[in-house]
């Protein structure tokens, strides 16, 4: 079952040392997906955190003292990224997610979802200064429609998933549209300039991380006939297939810090119910599997939104991985200590 506005989730830290849990703040904007999309600001990488929350019925991000306790600041924007220099942030709008594809959106109505436009001129990627509040409409969702497949009468385009590059230059997203969630991967700069697709026609897109600031890894369908992890420069067409064959399927792929190695994952197996994690060295593409997690089909009695995929991301020192699971029978996060030989 989807969380609603009246199920408050208690964002926390976790001591790493002694495993406890250290309870920080509730919020009422969230989903079993993306959480909060809590960030570490890199204005104050050791102390404050910016998270969603509903407050009297609206849809905000706040800055908290994670040492303190203290609300620092609370923004009329819910927040879908953070720039790593923790001044600025993307906004969309998540009550149209709730709409289009719940298991990413938020209930209670904290904006408005503008359901009766299939592309609004006034909603879609917002640039937030964190610093002073002020919010720019960097891109619309109606700029895009020249340029991704014709939605049907009945359906709305929205945009998803978002990701600034790794010196906050460019920002990759996903539009979509229902009812067939056909996807179209574009990235821009941070001020509005160089629209770009990042596939031709069918190729999709579904998930991603910057490697440099110019280059991008999308899993998407290689020539819209086979998913993989998809290597290439922005603006160019040197698609490369990462894996040697053996990524090449749809999983979370995440790069690590000092850019030698991705670690991905996969979705549940049919009959095992197995979820794989594996490590791949970027020089020689030399995939390492790291472990096996049994994913109880349970967690999906309720349909994909209530999963639990494994979602790596690395350590800022690239030497753990921590990552999602439901191995023991409830929903933990788990960290493998990478060995530096």
């Amino acid at each position: 079952m989807l969380p609603n506005k009246n199920d408050p989730a208690t964002l926390g830290l976790v001591d790493v040392e002694t495993k406890e849990f250290i309870p920080l703040v509730k919020t009422r904007a969230w989903n079993f997906q993306q959480g909060c999309m809590a960030h570490w600001l890199g204005t104050h990488p050791n102390s404050r955190i910016i998270y969603n929350d509903l407050v009297n019925g609206k849809f905000v991000s706040i800055i908290l003292d994670v040492h303190t306790k203290e609300k620092i600041k609370t923004l009329p924007y819910p927040i879908a990224a953070v720039s790593p220099n923790g001044k600025e942030a993307i906004s969309i709008n998540f009550s149209r997610l709730r709409h289009t594809r719940e298991a990413y959106g938020y209930d209670g109505d904290g904006q408005d979802a503008k359901l009766d436009k299939q592309f609004p001129d006034d909603d879609g990627l917002f640039l937030i200064n964190l610093e002073t509040g002020d919010a720019n409409l960097l891109l619309s969702i109606h700029d895009v429609k020249t340029q991704v497949p014709e939605v049907p009468e009945d359906g709305i385009e929205y945009f998803n998933h978002v990701l600034f590059s790794r010196n906050g230059g460019k920002i990759f997203w996903l539009a979509r549209a229902t009812p067939k969630r056909n996807t179209t991967s574009f990235t821009i700069n941070r001020d509005g300039t160089n629209l770009q697709r990042c596939f031709p026609d069918g190729w999709g897109g579904s998930h991603f991380d910057w490697l440099s600031e110019n280059e991008l890894m999308i899993t998407a369908d290689y020539n819209a006939t086979e998913k993989a992890h998809i290597l290439f420069t922005i603006g160019e067409q040197n698609y490369k297939r990462l894996g040697n064959g053996i990524l090449d399927y749809d999983g979370h792929g995440t790069f690590s810090p000092d850019k030698k190695w991705m670690v991905t994952d996969t979705y549940p197996s049919k009959g095992l119910y197995e979820q794989k994690l594996y490590l791949m060295d970027m020089q020689t593409e030399a995939v390492l599997p790291l472990g096996r997690f049994h994913h109880s089909p349970r967690f999906r009695d309720q349909g994909k939104a209530a999963a639990c995929d494994l979602h790596p991301r690395w350590s800022p020192n690239s030497d753990m991985i921590g990552f999602n699971s439901v191995t023991t029978g409830s929903r933990q996060v788990y960290i493998l200590k990478l060995n530096e030989n």
